[in-house]
């Protein structure tokens, strides 16, 4: 006769502990290759001739197919196992980072980069399903997915600080082999040190839904940068793409409701405090991205530092973001959860408030700091998001919860870079239309090249509208990302009326749930 009292959830051991750092890697460096380019944008623009747009594409193809395919990946790891996709996604990862430090066009590049973004997102369903398998106690689960946020996006932060110190000894490229050695190291002790998990029950892959997913998002996307860069001499084509874009997310959502094998289970939505939970995420993490492109650029370019110190000058985000996440989980233990999100998004107004009066002349000390307030506000909202996210949904459907979760992260930040990127360039851009250099109209990086071709005085005046025109698209980016927080600040306060972030479903009795531990290789 079984007991039916609940027993206490197992204790996570050291061999977990040990595959927590295998797992946090894989996390680290799909973020991390998110902002790793930013200070190489003007170094890889001259070497291999990017255009503008071509620039803006090789930014954001690789958030995009990463977001893109985080909830297939999730399917597909459910069926094959979720050890087994993350050794082939580490693989195909170290592949398609060779590709692209290697490349020799813009075009090779931004292939490289969308591989490498369909590789990390292999990767990025596997290690927060693996965790949830691997620590049963909530505290102990408490504390991992702690320092899972902040490896995913603590990773994005600190690209920029890792890829400046890169640069300034090395070739552009170099910035994309620090990952090769870490998923070999991962491939080694994967096996050893991860368990292997597979859901009996796991459906069939739906590849219709898989391309019309796609469909759905890409094409919003060229179309909205398209309209906002001006690239385009009519923007007829921009708007066909916006609308066949909506056009294939209303078939794709329809598909869903009517499949039994649905990449989406939008019945989670049903539930306010998930659904609002995602869209707050959304918002925040495409403020903190756009937000950060733009700032990098101005250490390193208007502000003249070499990509060593623009690097370390980028610092204070990684340690904003790092206090911000760790220390939510005891902050959580005194006071509510939601008040703990919205006293976050206080610092985060104050940070853009702050840089949007930056000015030419400002200090990269006065960005730096506005940047930590903003990461560092922002920390509350990712860690206990994902806890409210997961927590809201039935423990059978956690898995299909947690991808939703980083695809709204995801999706936010490439979101952000692209379209808050697209209207600190329509702000430049709109700046410098009367200057008589054309090479100079579309980027800063042009910009500066084509004053290296001019007398000293006119070097000088070129170079003085340019970086004044790129600092107003900085203020207008800050201000827009106040807006954007106001309307979080307001989503958060109307819905997220809970005393404490509900546990996450890992805690919950495993026999509870439909999935199926397969035996572990040795």
């Amino acid at each position: 006769m079984s007991d039916t009292t609940q027993a206490p959830a197992p204790s996570a051991g050291p061999r977990e502990w040990l595959g927590l750092a295998a797992l946090v890697l894989p996390t680290l460096l799909v973020a991390f290759d998110i902002g790793v380019l930013f200070l190489a944008l003007p170094h890889l623009s001259a070497d291999l001739g990017a255009t503008g747009t071509q620039q803006l594409w090789i930014t954001d193809i690789y958030g995009f197919m990463l977001a893109g395919f985080l909830i297939t990946m999730g399917t597909l790891g459910d069926r094959i196992g979720r050890r087994k996709l993350l050794m082939i996604g580490a693989g195909s990862f170290v592949a398609a980072s060779l590709l692209a430090a290697f490349s020799t066009s813009p075009l090779m590049l931004i292939i490289a980069r969308a591989l490498l973004g369909i590789a990390g997102a292999t990767l990025s369903p596997s290690t927060l399903a693996l965790i949830s398998n691997m620590f049963r106690d909530p505290k102990q689960m408490g504390t991992a997915i702690s320092l899972w946020a902040f490896s995913n996006f603590g990773g994005a932060a600190l690209g920029p600080v890792i890829g400046g110190v890169l640069l300034q000894h090395f070739w552009w490229g170099s910035v994309f082999l620090l990952g090769a050695p870490v998923m070999l190291l991962l491939l080694i002790l994967g096996p050893i040190l991860l368990p292997e998990y597979r859901d009996a029950d796991a459906k069939r892959l739906d590849l219709i839904s898989v391309v019309l997913s796609l469909a759905a998002i890409l094409p919003v996307v060229y179309g909205t940068k398209q309209l906002a860069t001006g690239d385009d001499s009519s923007p007829v084509g921009a708007l066909l793409a916006i609308a066949a874009g909506i056009v294939f997310g209303v078939v794709f959502i329809r598909r869903q409701l009517r499949v039994p094998n649905a990449l989406l289970d939008l019945g989670l939505l049903r539930n306010v405090r998930f659904s609002s939970s995602l869209l707050a995420m959304l918002l925040a993490s495409g403020a903190l991205a756009g937000m950060g492109l733009l700032t990098s650029q101005f250490i390193q370019s208007v502000r003249g530092l070499d990509p060593a110190e623009a690097g370390l000058w980028q610092a204070p985000t990684g340690v904003g973001i790092a206090i911000g996440v760790l220390v939510t989980p005891v902050i959580v233990r005194r006071i509510q959860s939601r008040t703990a999100i919205l006293g976050g998004l206080v610092l985060c107004f104050i940070g853009l408030a702050l840089l949007s009066t930056v000015t030419r002349s400002s200090s990269a000390g006065l960005v730096s700091l506005s940047v930590a307030l903003v990461a560092l506000g922002i920390g509350p909202m990712f860690v206990l998001g994902t806890s409210l996210v997961v927590g809201a949904a039935p423990p059978e459907k956690a898995g299909s919860a947690a991808s939703m979760s980083e695809t709204s992260n995801l999706l936010g930040s490439t979101l952000g870079l692209a379209l808050l990127g697209s209207v600190g360039a329509a702000v430049y851009q709109s700046g410098m239309a009367d200057s008589s250099v054309a090479g100079a109209r579309q980027t800063l990086a042009e910009a500066i090249a084509a004053a290296a071709g001019l007398s000293g005085t006119q070097a000088q005046s070129l170079l003085a509208t340019a970086r004044n025109a790129f600092t107003d698209g900085l203020n207008v980016v800050a201000i827009v990302g106040i807006v954007v927080i106001v309307i979080v600040f307001a989503l958060v306060w109307t819905t997220m009326r809970q005393k404490a972030a509900t546990p996450p479903p890992a805690a919950a009795d495993p026999d509870s749930v439909t999935e199926t531990p397969a035996v572990t290789e040795s």
